[in-house]
């Protein structure tokens, strides 16, 4: 089984939010309907939310439609791992008339960093994508509640990595998504196939475009489909506009 601390760095560097038998991963959740982001407990008052028991940084993010790297600037955090109970992290975009973000505590004479506008994309630079298998879309990306697609299939049916890349990712312990594979194709760009029967592949192996990673299954949903998702810069990216037809 993959150490829990690898397998929060490898979410980390890709921007999914995991459930890590409590903790939430990547958008779409097993049930009869089009996938769904979960819905936590929890408000923010003036922008902030304080950190509760079983918190990570991808749930906190996740509740509040936040991308995990915009929290970390906000917050000025030098480790996204180690928030505490009680903390209070800025969760809505700071004010920017006031010129400051209220609340926040700072060393006197320390100049808060300014946040790096323009570095990042959610765009895939030139990306093109093999479908990992074929079949019927049954649920489109809407960038909210459904951060890839589901692609209806037969039990069996083998999916292939849509680009080459090496395997970040190949196991059953994030609950929900029944056995996952998350591909790395470059420093910005990451794939993910879930609801799988079988994984054909292990951590840390190379894989070549069109290569078979796994066998299509019901594992973690009601009902024989793959749960599609490519990423960039950690930032969730409608598959469709990368897959060649």
């Amino acid at each position: 089984m993959i150490q829990i601390w690898k397998l929060s760095g490898i979410l980390w560097r890709s921007g999914l939010s995991v459930l890590l038998g409590g903790c939430l991963l990547l958008g779409g959740c097993a049930n009869n309907n089009p996938a769904k982001a979960p819905v936590m407990n929890g408000k923010s008052q003036n922008g902030y939310y304080r950190v509760q028991r079983g918190d990570t940084l991808y749930r906190i993010g996740l509740r509040f439609n936040q991308d995990v790297n915009t929290l970390v600037r906000w917050n000025h955090l030098a480790n996204p791992h180690a928030i505490e109970v009680g903390q209070l992290i800025r969760v809505r975009k700071p004010n920017s008339v006031s010129g400051g973000s209220a609340g926040v505590k700072r060393q006197p004479g320390r100049v808060a960093p300014k946040p790096n506008i323009g570095t990042i994309t959610t765009l895939a630079p030139d990306i093109r994508l093999q479908w990992p298998v074929r079949g019927k879309v049954i649920s489109t990306f809407n960038g909210q509640t459904q951060k890839g697609i589901d692609i209806a299939g037969s039990r069996g049916t083998p999916v292939k990595a849509a680009a080459a890349g090496i395997v970040e990712y190949a196991g059953e312990e994030l609950r929900g998504y029944g056995k996952l594979v998350l591909i790395k194709h470059s420093n910005s760009t990451m794939t993910a196939y879930a609801y799988n029967d079988s994984l054909k592949v292990v951590n840390g192996q190379k894989v070549q475009v069109g290569q078979t990673i796994a066998a299509m299954g019901d594992s973690g949903t009601t009902g024989v489909k793959l749960h599609f998702e490519v990423r960039v810069n950690s930032k969730a990216v409608n598959p469709l506009r990368y897959l060649s037809n």
